[in-house]
């Protein structure tokens, strides 16, 4: 399993394989910039298939926190740890104090948090043994689901008017994929603006419970990528866009939660070809981590909401570049960032 020449590998600064044989934890952290800052990203928890698949996952992730940072405006790096387990039946005190003392092993060049598949109790555990923890009770900012949904509602704002001309999500239909922490966050917060929710999960009885409390339209997984509207949120797992879900895409937007959703840097490229709004990922997803970097003893929850809510100018930008330009918005994303965490570099 190859590193330096891992096709996901972007030049990243350190990749870390953590082992703990009496809990059971095998994890992986990568750190992939610290120009702005020290890493932070959320730890995700999940089943994968193999090692490789773990890697491949772990280095995209860790790369889009140091644009994720960098849009931000955050004076933060992009890091981000995986634990190789089943959320569902794998966890246990003892594995999340042997990944805190992971995490702690390194000195603060990277901060832990929550992500799929690891809740604030699971993060709170971790921080019995270190302090580069974040989205804690005790911190303030706790949960960032809610943030990151609220995110991604300006997200939506921004690329409706963009794209549609209309300020009001009266009425729009939104497709969201995933009915987790941030989806179902999203569904009410789109249920309140007025959009007319269609929703689809692995989950059965999640879906049931956005379907009955927003009065959101199920339909089968294998079916939201298809649903006539005006926008497709994609909320769960990465690489949703690709060459299969490209063919059945029918919304003009795409706009949601989900990190890594481009399959494929040309799968930007098509869709703006198809003439299908991108908002990329890091950009509209950034509201969790950056309710985070507000934490601590002095939180004001009102300036991390309005530090959310300028994710919708930053979109706005973003997409007015890439019409200038005649780029993907991704790539647009993309150069906005690298300007901000290369300047940092050569500053120092």
């Amino acid at each position: 399993m190859e590193i330096f020449g891992h096709p996901e590998f972007d030049g990243h600064e350190q990749v870390i394989f953590g082992h703990h044989a009496a809990s059971g934890l095998n994890a992986i952290i990568a750190i992939h910039n610290t120009d702005l800052g020290p890493a932070l990203g959320g730890c995700r928890m999940w089943p994968y298939a193999s090692e490789a698949e773990a890697l491949t996952d772990v280095l995209r992730l860790a790369r889009g926190m140091t644009y994720k940072s960098a849009l931000a405006g955050l004076a933060y790096g992009g890091g981000k740890a995986v634990i190789l387990g089943d959320p569902r039946k794998d966890k246990s005190e003892a594995l999340f104090l042997a990944m805190g003392r992971l995490v702690e092993s390194l000195g603060g060049r990277y901060t832990t948090a929550e992500d799929v598949g690891i809740s604030v109790d699971d993060v709170e555990v971790m921080a019995r043994v270190t302090k580069h923890v974040a989205g804690t009770r005790a911190a303030g900012a706790g949960d960032p689901s809610p943030s990151t949904a609220y995110g991604v509602l300006v997200g939506i704002r921004a690329a409706v008017a963009h794209k549609l001309g209309r300020n009001s999500l009266d009425g729009v239909r939104v497709a969201v994929q995933g009915a987790g922490h941030v989806g179902s966050h999203l569904c009410r917060l789109l249920d309140e603006a007025g959009a007319r929710l269609t929703v689809s999960d692995i989950d059965d009885a999640a879906v049931m419970r956005v379907a009955d409390e927003f009065g959101a339209e199920p339909v089968a997984p294998e079916a939201i990528t298809g649903v006539a509207g005006e926008v497709f949120a994609p909320c769960a797992l990465g690489a949703v866009i690709d060459d299969q879900t490209l063919e059945r895409l029918q919304a003009p937007i795409v706009a949601g939660s989900a990190n890594n959703q481009l399959a494929a840097p040309r799968h930007g490229v098509e869709l703006m070809r198809r003439g299908v709004l991108y908002a990329p990922d890091y950009v509209i997803n950034a509201g969790g981590v950056i309710n985070i970097s507000h934490e601590g003893p002095d939180y004001d929850k009102q300036a991390a909401v309005d530090h959310v809510g300028r994710i919708h100018d930053t979109l706005r930008e973003i997409f007015g570049r890439a019409e200038a330009a005649g780029i993907p918005t991704s790539e647009a994303a993309d150069r906005l960032a690298e300007e901000r965490f290369t300047k940092a570099s050569e500053a120092a």
